[in-house]
């Protein structure tokens, strides 16, 4: 870790007040901490806006496993690209949902299409891509 650094920031006392209620809930012990954290999440979100650089992430999808052929459907798009996903855990919910994780990574354009074609197959009912970086350089 480099040398800190201290900054002076002027923030509207309500506004203030909402962001240490916020970091409470959260269970942050101080406000620079707060402060980091979201810094780092703009910086990482800049980083995989662009297509090449190298992201690590999730796609999480619920699906109903009775629609005809998904789960086979899914499986397909899986093995196409198995060179970026690293892991997968399958949940069963209940008698008819399922909850899939996949641990992705590679270039951000292909872990985005990997991404779009598992959420937008038919029967997914709710699908989320959720990216990050490896952290280094943070």
């Amino acid at each position: 870790m480099s040398e800190l650094a201290r900054i002076g920031v002027a923030i509207d006392s309500d506004l203030l007040a909402k962001f240490d209620d916020l970091i409470a809930e959260r269970g942050y012990t101080n406000r620079s901490e707060a402060f980091r954290d979201l810094i780092r999440e703009e910086l990482i979100e800049r980083t995989w806006e662009s297509p090449e650089s190298d992201v690590v992430g999730t796609v999480t999808l619920v699906y109903d496993h009775h629609v005809r052929m998904l789960s086979e459907k899914l499986t397909d798009i899986q093995h196409d690209h198995h060179k970026h996903i690293l892991s997968t855990m399958h949940v069963h919910l209940d008698h008819d949902n399922c909850l899939e994780v996949l641990v992705v990574q590679g270039k951000a354009k292909a872990v985005q299409k990997i991404a779009d074609a598992l959420i937008s197959t038919k029967g997914v009912k709710h699908g989320r891509l959720t990216l990050t970086t490896s952290g280094a350089g943070l």
